[in-house]
């Protein structure tokens, strides 16, 4: 933000190569940085104060660590500053103009959901395109290291991380830490040895869930069905079930309760589960893709929301929506995992690929960015925008943010 050219106190220019790194630890602010000072180039640590004044009020004159600083920045240039040898460090004053603390004040003293937001519209559209691009891959990284440190967990084991990964897709946002608990509660090896019998795979999946409880006066045959087959296969393979109170039904549709989505995972598991394998198969071919996540409810749950809770008749598959957001958070990130643990960079931009190819998501989040003008055409675009929301806006971290910091350096040269 300051610029590359700059002038020191003594009137020597200044020319920033490279800022080094950011020291989180004991030490100078800013490591192995790369300067050059009337034409000599310099490499060493830089650091940074509010009053130059603070060198000697934190101890650095004396201390042997701060030796290696080649540039001293500060706000205030109240003094000139020394190592502790005596020999007088090089120092610049940074100044920044009233509109850019305007700006600054603005970002991280905002209350607004995008604190931003009155500002967005006069950035350049390839300063956007480029931030947003950004954030999609950043976004899909997030999710693919989500899924390797899963598989770490599970020693390695491709099918059930796809389990466990598919069960936190199902519960599509709200459900999706219950979703995961519940997938992790439960060896996928039990599941396959119940694989051709539906009624002993949802006994499992709803005891696991906390939702089969015979002191609960549920007058339903289907209920106390599951619930006796729960209570044989829970002595049998030692389980334990989570809590029920996990589950949310918060502004939730009845035919979208956590009951039927449990039920569509049992369908998963149904035959046995080779749903990896299949997604691997498909390479991310979308109407293959799409009939490998075509799971038909049947019986009970074509009637019912809840137990002991009928409803007319719904869907017997997952709609169009749920499927594509099934694509978005499971078979992309699957396959960039994938293709990324097994050194096959061609199989990790297929799932870049996907998500170009799919529709964006629909949600308030997405909405809010339209509203402020950022085109939304496709689900690469929707995700980089719910990157930059809970990534960066929702943590304040507008300093981090590519579109903050462009708002930032446009201040400065006003």
């Amino acid at each position: 933000m300051l610029g590359r050219k700059l002038y020191l106190e003594d009137g020597a220019e200044l020319e920033i190569l490279s800022p080094g790194k950011l020291n989180c630890d004991a030490g100078p602010d800013f490591s192995n940085a790369r300067i050059r000072i009337g034409g000599m180039e310099w490499a060493g640590n830089v650091e940074i104060h509010v009053r130059a004044s603070d060198w000697y009020r934190h101890g650095h004159d004396s201390d042997a660590a701060y030796d290696s600083v080649a540039l001293h920045v500060v706000a205030i240039s109240d003094r000139r500053v020394t190592r502790s040898d005596g020999t007088e460090i090089p120092q610049l004053t940074a100044t920044f103009p009233e509109s850019f603390f305007n700006m600054y004040a603005t970002l991280c003293g905002g209350i607004s959901d995008i604190r931003c937001a009155g500002d967005v519209a006069c950035i350049p559209s390839l300063i956007k395109t480029d931030c947003l691009e950004s954030l999609a891959v950043e976004r899909m990284h997030v999710k693919a290291t989500r899924i390797i440190d899963e598989l770490q967990n599970l020693g390695g084991d491709w099918e059930r991380t796809c389990f466990v990964t598919l069960a936190r897709a199902l519960g599509f946002g709200l459900n999706s830490e219950p979703f995961e608990i519940l997938a992790r509660s439960i060896p996928l090896g039990y599941l396959h040895r119940h694989a051709d019998n539906l009624v002993q795979l949802e006994a499992l999946l709803f005891g696991q869930a906390g939702m089969l409880d015979t002191s609960i006066h549920i007058f339903d045959e289907y209920y106390q069905l599951l619930c006796r087959e729960y209570y044989f296969l829970a002595r049998k393979y030692n389980l334990r079930p989570m809590k029920r109170e996990l589950w949310k039904y918060a502004r939730t549709r009845p035919q979208n309760f956590p009951h039927r989505r449990i039920a569509v995972l049992a369908k998963t598991l149904y035959g046995g589960f080779s749903l990896l394998s299949r997604i691997l198969a498909a390479a991310g071919e979308i109407g293959k893709t799409r009939e490998l996540l075509h799971w038909e409810l049947e019986g009970y749950w074509l009637t019912h929301s809840d137990f002991d809770r009928e409803q007319p008749m719904g869907a017997a598959a997952l709609g169009t929506g749920s499927v594509d957001l099934l694509m978005i958070n499971l078979v992309a990130p699957i396959l960039y995992a994938h293709g990324a643990a097994h050194g096959d960079p061609e199989k990790a931009e297929t799932g870049l690929e996907l998500w170009r190819q799919l529709p964006p998501e629909r949600n308030m989040y997405v909405r809010q960015w339209q509203q402020l003008g950022f085109e939304c055409g496709d689900a690469m675009r929707s995700q980089a925008l719910l990157q930059l929301r809970k990534q960066y806006c929702d943590s304040g971290r507008c300093l981090d943010c590519r579109l903050g910091h462009w708002l930032l350096r446009t201040k400065v040269n006003d």
